[in-house]
């Protein structure tokens, strides 16, 4: 009887807490402008090789002594592209297309497209002050926010969403030996601010495929897909990037492949709002990149359906969340993920001391983006594997996840209003159904024991959630709790189970009080470095 008293006072007391927190949390997260999901009956786009199409080629009048400095097939392949160029800058190649399954082939050198950096003008200087454009303010100022800017649906008052114009199936390659050998650059205005908000942005641009090319220094996203069923990210590398390196959203039919990011303030890969399948198929498939030294490897609110595997997610603050805490994102909650085969490891790099000594409070030129200065913009658990922040029906399976000094997996219940749901029967609609199935903690490959600090941290909050057949560095999983329930008998099930410990699930609000303005919240330990175990 005491104990039942006891659990009714702790929910009195969550309940309580929870509405005094969640009235006065910040909005984090990004704002988008009002999308639709694809219909999904697009496909992965598939690279075509020198001669299947129509071609444009684009080269700067330094691309022939770095050629020159090329061997073989590679400088044979170059030399002939050069003696096709007709355009000095990207923006205008994309503009020249004409016919549906177009390649560009951009050749070595910087890319910085000073038209596109042109005051605007009559309409779009009206509009040079708003963040959130629709889509068919961006159609009509292209280059308003975005250096090279790709749309397909040439009819947007129709309000079909199709790819119908001739930049559909678009690709767009660098010629280069090394990704570092094509870049394309946004950097600062006179005044030290950023020139630029989008590196290369497609946008409704069904069968998008970027090859080769790095995108650098934009104030939002090096690589921005948004509202679009088909696009391959194909070795890319985004770097420098204030906000996200490469940000995909409202997609389906997707394709990260053997990427490369760092130095995004927020996160270097983000599937976010990716097309909610419900577990009959993966709409977004990301393989064997590799995400360092960002704020966060990899984030998805509402990344659903998505399925990553073989890549290396290590030395972030943190190395993966998935989450349905922010608001304006479609397909909340988050859901059906699979992370397979993946090394999450050594995820204990601290940033945040660059807001607390003004780092970045200085202009963009001025805090050393190139030299590693990271200005991050969420709040994340520093030295975190894993995190789940309220996500449904996903499966973690033989991973290695090691040396992360706070977590390996931490899940924690995200309620629904954090997301402005304010159904009182969707309350706590997160954080069921999640499978830890086969992974390996502490381990590195080859065997050298790097333990975490704890393999798991969960607030025991949702029913169906299970641990089976993980192994530790430890002899068994080190947890809290020190019991995790397994897929024979997963959690929940009687009354009060769905509260599980009121003040683990209290433990983390604090943190969302996080802004660049007020960057040591009280009660938050999650931007403290964790003693290495």
């Amino acid at each position: 009887m005491g104990s039942q008293r006891g659990r009714r006072a702790g929910l009195g007391a969550l309940l309580v807490c929870l509405t005094l927190v969640l009235t006065a949390l910040p909005a984090f997260g990004h704002a988008e402008r009002p999308v639709r999901f694809p219909a999904g009956d697009g496909k992965v786009p598939v690279h075509r090789a020198l001669g299947a199409g129509p071609r444009l080629v684009v080269c700067k009048p330094g691309s022939a002594t770095i050629i020159k400095k090329y061997r073989g097939a590679l400088r044979r392949l170059n030399e002939r592209l050069l003696k096709e160029c007709a355009y000095g800058h990207v923006q205008a190649a994309v503009n020249a297309v004409r016919k549906r399954g177009t390649t560009i082939y951009v050749l070595p050198g910087t890319y910085r497209e000073e038209p596109s950096r042109a005051a605007p003008t009559g309409p779009c200087a009206e509009l040079a002050g708003r963040h959130l454009l629709s889509y068919a303010q961006q159609y009509a100022c292209p280059n308003l926010q975005n250096l090279i800017a790709v749309f397909g649906d040439v009819t947007p008052g129709n309000d079909d969403y199709r790819c119908d114009g001739p930049r559909c199936d678009l690709q767009l390659e660098g010629t280069g030996q090394k990704t570092t050998d094509v870049v394309i650059e946004g950097g600062f205005k006179a005044d030290g601010t950023w020139a630029k908000l989008n590196g290369v942005r497609a946008d409704r641009a069904d069968g998008f495929y970027l090859r080769n090319i790095t995108t650098q220094l934009f104030e939002f996203n090096g690589v921005y897909v948004i509202e679009q069923d088909g696009f391959v990210i194909d070795r890319a590398l985004a770097r420098w990037n204030e906000e996200y390196g490469f940000l995909t959203f409202a997609t389906d039919h997707g394709l990260y492949t053997d990427c490369e990011a760092y130095g995004s303030g927020d996160a270097g890969l983000y599937p976010g709002s990716a097309s909610p399948l419900n577990g009959r198929r993966h709409s977004v498939e990301i393989r064997r990149c590799d995400s360092h030294h960002n704020a966060l490897g990899y984030s998805g609110t509402a990344g659903d359906s998505v399925l990553a595997h073989g890549n290396r997610f290590h030395h972030n603050s943190a190395g993966v969340s998935m989450d349905s805490a922010f608001p304006g994102h479609p397909g909340l909650p988050q859901n059906h993920a699979t992370f397979r085969d993946n090394l999450i490891y050594s995820n204990n790099v601290n940033y945040y001391g660059n807001i607390w000594d003004g780092t970045c409070k200085k202009p963009p030129r001025d805090r050393g983006h190139e030299r590693g200065v990271v200005c991050p913009a969420p709040p994340v658990p520093v030295g975190t594997g894993l995190l789940l922040g309220g996500g449904n029906d996903n499966t973690y399976e033989r991973n290695r996840l090691y040396d992360n000094w706070r977590h390996g997996f931490k899940q924690i219940w995200v309620p629904a209003p954090l997301r402005g749901e304010n159904d009182p029967a969707k309350f706590r609609d997160t954080s069921h159904r999640n499978r830890y199935v086969g992974n390996v903690f502490g381990v590195a490959p080859g065997g050298r024991k790097a333990p975490n600090g704890q393999d798991v941290w969960w607030d025991e909050q949702g029913e169906g959630n299970c641990w089976q057949a993980n192994v530790s560095s430890y002899g068994r999983v080190r947890s809290d709790p020190p019991h995790l329930p397994t897929c024979a008998k997963p959690s929940g099930g009687s009354l009060f189970s769905w509260l599980g410990q009121p003040f683990k699930v209290l433990s983390g609000l604090p943190c969302s009080q996080y802004g660049r303005d007020a960057p040591r919240p009280v009660g938050c330990d999650w931007f403290d470095t964790p003693r290495r175990p």
